[in-house]
């Protein structure tokens, strides 16, 4: 029975990851992939698979860019294409993506998803001139907007038991966190030892297995009967992620004063405002508004969207000084990073899925953020002379911890009383949330990572020699870290204040007295 807080609000005795209410009541839990099926452990793998491919894309290819770059003869102002083209697609259309999967079914779009981004995939590998590369990076961006919003979904009708969807979550978790870190060592063991071709061929054998394994062991209802496409919706809000998208990837090389980066951003800003309007007044809105209606549910999508800001750039920044500044070759680099992929493991599946069926969500979100500011505060003391084991070491880990304490309880908490005709929706906002985060806070931490380092370079004379240079970078490091920490304990606040220990009420309805 329910309780009600002196605000008035329910306080569900279950957590996120709870029993969820009856079909009747249309939760997107309750599906015929019940608990009970025995392929359920299977379908997780194969949707763990297909997640991790496209995470692993992310940054996969940034390793093997200088080699795609002479081998196709780009120049330096197109090379940036080879990953805004990805960017752009992935952010631009997963609201879309998320909507398909709902009207056309999960498995289906999640099988769509999977084919295309084979293909995607083979034609870059393939590619015998830039613009062929550009063109598969945006096909795999696209069919990647397809396949996360599904692969989240699926994954949420899937489990139902409290115990199995915390260890499901925390599978999920893991590789959303740490999935950056470990394309960066595969994308450098895949460049070293065969070519920068293969760090998009290898996508195909992966997509196949997982192909086949969705056919087998996946099970889902099929898409809504009667549902309409939001063409409207699609236009605003696609076209207004990917200028906000644009506008932030070219905010580092331009500069924020740029027209090509203020107006971007500016018509981002216009075309979100107006799909908001749209999406009140549409009959079949592309993005239901009322998912966000519940507290639990926005606190964790705006802790999600805080934490990718605050973490997206411990990569940039230490794939920078690995390499840069302590002359680590691409596969040392990668292995350098492990650490942080072994704590998001960790975090995700071994404390935050064990502890969340009896712990309050916010506990986690909160605890894992002040766990990975102080990891920011430690590699703020990096120098141009550290020493990996005794100064870079120590704060990886807690890093990785804090994102697997965070990034679990968080798919758990704002996908949970989803109804299931708009499961797909809500995955695909999440998963926007965190794409449009990572594209902002890499922007916004290398901005002031760049203006530290010239501020250092104009106080300390000339940088007329490889030391100052370093010493210069190394100081707008320290800066962009100590600004990540503080983003990430406004996340720990955030999570802490909005987050409540119940479920999130079914999107839609009232909370009941």
């Amino acid at each position: 029975m329910n309780k009600k807080h002196p605000g008035g609000e329910p306080s569900p005795s279950t957590s996120p990851t709870g029993p969820a209410p009856s079909p009747d009541h249309g939760d997107a839990t309750a599906t015929p992939a019940s608990a009970a099926d025995p392929k359920r452990w299977w379908a997780l793998a194969v949707i763990a698979l297909a997640q991790l491919m496209v995470i692993l894309d992310g940054t996969i290819v940034n390793i093997a860019l200088p080699s795609a770059q002479r081998a196709l003869g780009m120049p330096d102002a197109d090379r940036q294409w080879v990953i805004t083209a990805y960017t752009l697609a992935f952010g631009g259309l997963l609201l879309l993506g998320g909507r398909i999967a709902d009207l056309v079914g999960r498995k289906r779009a999640f099988v769509i998803g999977l084919a295309g981004f084979a293909m995607a995939s083979a034609l870059g590998g393939a590619a015998a001139g830039p613009g062929t590369l550009f063109a598969a990076r945006a096909l795999q961006g696209a069919f990647a907007a397809v396949l996360a919003p599904s692969a989240l979904s699926l994954l949420t009708t899937t489990f139902t038991d409290p115990k199995e969807r915390a260890k499901a979550f925390g599978v999920y978790g893991a590789l959303a966190g740490g999935g950056s870190g470990a394309g960066l060592l595969v994308g450098g063991l895949l460049t070293e030892y065969l070519n920068w071709r293969w760090c998009l061929y290898v996508n195909v054998p992966v997509a196949l297995a997982a192909l086949i394994g969705a056919q087998v062991f996946l099970r889902d209802r099929s898409g809504r009967r009667g549902g309409h496409l939001d063409v409207p919706g699609v236009l605003l809000g696609s076209g207004g992620l990917v200028a906000l998208v644009y506008g932030f990837s070219e905010a580092g090389p331009r500069g924020w004063t740029s027209p090509w980066v203020a107006a971007p951003l500016m018509a981002g800003v216009l075309l979100l405002a107006a799909f908001v309007w749209w999406q009140h007044r549409a009959a079949g809105p592309l993005l239901p508004l009322r998912i966000f209606r519940d507290r639990s549910r926005a606190g964790a999508f705006a802790t999600m969207g805080l934490a990718t800001i605050g973490m997206f750039g411990v990569f940039l920044f230490l794939t920078y000084y690995f390499q840069a500044v302590l002359g680590y070759p691409p596969v040392r680099t990668g292995l350098a990073f492990m650490p942080v992929s072994v704590g998001i493991v960790i975090g995700a599946t071994q404390i935050a899925a064990r502890l969340l069926p009896r712990t309050a969500p916010h506990t986690l979100m909160a605890s894992g953020m002040v766990l990975a500011a102080a990891g920011m505060v430690l590699l703020s003391r990096l120098t141009v002379h550290a020493q990996y084991v005794p100064h870079v070491l120590p704060g990886l880990p807690l890093v990785g911890l804090g994102m697997g304490l965070t990034f679990m309880p968080v798919y758990a908490t704002a996908t949970v009383g989803v109804p299931t005709q708009d499961t797909g929706a809500a995955s695909a906002a999440l998963t926007t949330v965190q794409q449009i985060g990572a594209s902002l806070g890499t922007v916004l931490l290398n901005t002031i990572a760049t203006g530290a380092a010239g501020r250092h370079s104009r106080a300390h004379g000339p940088a007329d020699s490889g030391t100052a240079l370093a010493e210069a970078m190394v100081h707008g490091f320290s800066v962009a870290y100590w600004c990540s920490a503080g983003v990430l304990l406004l996340a720990a606040l955030v999570a802490a204040l909005t987050v409540r220990r119940g479920k999130p009420s079914q999107a839609g309805s009232k909370p009941s007295a």
